[in-house]
Parts: C-alpha cells; sequence; structure tokens
C-alpha cells in the first residue's frame, strides 16, 4: 500500500497514467464493452482492469490522479443510449458526479454515439475494463496538464 493513492489503481494503472501524455485519451468501460478487442487497438496494446466494481467508483480512482484537459471543450465523454442522445442513465448521472467531484467544478460529460465511440476508444492510449454491470457505463477522460508553480527566479528547495 502506498500512502494518498486510491488502492483500486494497480500497478498496471498507475504506470499507464503517468506514462499518458497532454492529450492522452483514457476509457473506463462497462462489462459489457468489447474491452480486449478495443484495447489491442489502443496505444498500450492491452487491456487494464479494475475489477469488482462500478464505474463511478472507477472513474473516482482514476480522476483522483489525472487531471483533465481544461484546452477541449468536452474532456470528458460518455456514450450516448442508443437511440436516446439526451438519456442519462443512473450510471452516468453517478460518473457526473465523480467528475464534477474531482474537478471541483462542474464539467458536464459531451456525449458521443455508440460506434463513433468505439472508434475514439481504438484510438486512445488505454482502455480499463471495470466490473460495471449496468448498460452505458462507458467514458473517455482526456489528460490534462499540472503545471508547477511559479517559483521565484533563482529560488533553491
Amino acid at each position: 500500500m502506498l500512502k494518498n493513492l486510491d488502492p483500486l489503481l494497480n500497478a498496471d494503472v498507475l504506470h499507464a497514467l503517468a506514462s499518458m501524455g497532454h492529450g492522452d485519451d483514457l476509457v473506463i468501460c462497462d462489462a459489457n464493452f468489447p474491452a480486449d478487442s478495443v484495447a489491442r487497438q489502443t496505444a498500450l496494446g492491452r487491456v487494464l482492469r479494475i475489477d469488482g466494481v462500478d464505474a463511478p467508483r472507477a472513474v473516482r480512482a482514476v480522476l483522483s490522479l489525472l487531471p483533465l484537459d481544461s484546452f477541449v471543450e468536452h474532456p470528458a465523454l460518455r456514450m450516448e443510449v442508443v437511440g436516446e442522445p439526451h438519456t442519462l442513465p443512473a450510471v452516468q448521472q453517478e460518473a457526473q458526479h465523480e467528475v464534477n467531484a474531482a474537478e471541483g467544478r462542474s464539467v458536464p460529460f459531451g456525449s458521443v454515439e455508440r460506434f463513433a465511440f468505439y472508434d475514439l476508444a481504438r484510438k486512445a492510449y488505454c482502455v480499463i475494463a471495470t466490473g460495471e454491470e449496468r448498460g452505458y457505463g462507458c467514458f473517455v477522460f482526456r489528460k490534462g496538464v499540472l503545471l508547477a508553480a511559479d517559483a521565484p527566479r533563482g529560488a533553491r528547495p
């Protein structure tokens, strides 16, 4: 165990989060998503797992470390419900709460049609599969930057 790290963040997930750069996308998906086959086409090339938890709990863990991109309109995306693009299932409402809490402000999800979501996921840095059993528990998060505080010139630690 490490201090101040969510215990759900295993070594593989931590390595992926640290390896990602600004603008890289990360997918958190439900148990119905074709995680393994999609993940093979990502930059990482294999699926990562946070088993035994629902998608909103995995979102909380990941966003405890991952800054969202402040340079794009929608750094957090959700898969649209087929035929009902404006419907927000409970799993997405719960994940929205986690996104807002992590960012300390409202960061509304953008929405992506199902097959466009699959295409976007294939271009992501990595895919994290969860134990989420509810449908539409699939999200994309774009990594932002953390800028060091401006230090006085010539200052030494």
